[in-house]
């Protein structure tokens, strides 16, 4: 009978609101804002780099802020790779069913090179009707491809799809195609950066996220 009365003494003492005894003693916490990522090899980690050493993991250091990355690797607005998704497919596994983040950026566009800019145009503008459907308050952010070295013609004119499809949407478009890259930036493979590298292309990414917040271009938190 003690051991029931004791536990019907624990039952109410958690039922008790908040805003008393140690909840009110240690105070609330303010959550940090959300920013989450749709892309390719780059934003989710290749080779030696893991998830939470990119560029992506980084960038929601430098800002504050929670990043939770999404996507897969070889994959694209219309190139599905070994797993067979597109990054609207990403989106809708890893991202469309939780709470709208304060932030979403969907980056890549490497992996396009070889459909038409067209195809990539519409892929692009078919995931951003789709977001904005979802999450109407959500700032969206497209970065388009990544490359560190040479980039091919292809490469450009994937950038300037995206780049028509983003302003078509009234989304703002970043172009990292003008970045230069120190030969200790990228991996042996030639295509991906090193933990350097990352950490060159967050510097880079939260330093526009914060200059288009400063000049009022993004309204977040």
């Amino acid at each position: 009978m003690r051991r029931l009365t004791r536990y019907a003494a624990v039952l109410a003492l958690l039922a008790l609101p908040a805003c008393g005894g140690i909840g009110a003693a240690r105070g609330a916490r303010t959550p940090a804002p959300v920013l989450m990522f749709v892309g390719d090899s780059f934003t989710v980690g290749s080779g030696p780099v893991p998830r939470w050493e990119t560029y992506a993991a980084h960038t929601g250091r430098l800002m504050g802020w929670q990043p939770i990355i999404a996507g897969a690797g070889g994959t694209g607005f219309c190139n599905a790779g070994r797993v067979g998704r597109t990054f609207e497919r990403s989106y809708e596994l890893e991202l469309a069913w939780r709470p709208a983040p304060d932030l979403l950026v969907i980056s890549g566009g490497h992996n396009d090179r070889r459909w038409s800019p067209d195809e990539v145009r519409d892929a692009a503008a078919a995931l951003l009707g789709k977001v904005r459907a979802r999450w109407p308050e959500t700032e969206t952010v497209v970065v388009g491809p990544i490359w560190l070295k040479e980039p091919p013609r292809k490469a450009y004119r994937v950038r300037d799809a995206l780049a028509q499809a983003a302003a078509a949407q009234k989304v703002p478009f970043l172009d990292p195609l003008h970045m230069t890259w120190p030969p200790e930036a990228v991996l042996p493979d030639g295509i991906h950066p090193t933990r350097s590298g990352h950490e060159r292309l967050a510097a880079w990414l939260a330093g526009e996220l914060k200059a288009r917040r400063e000049q009022g271009l993004y309204q977040g938190p």
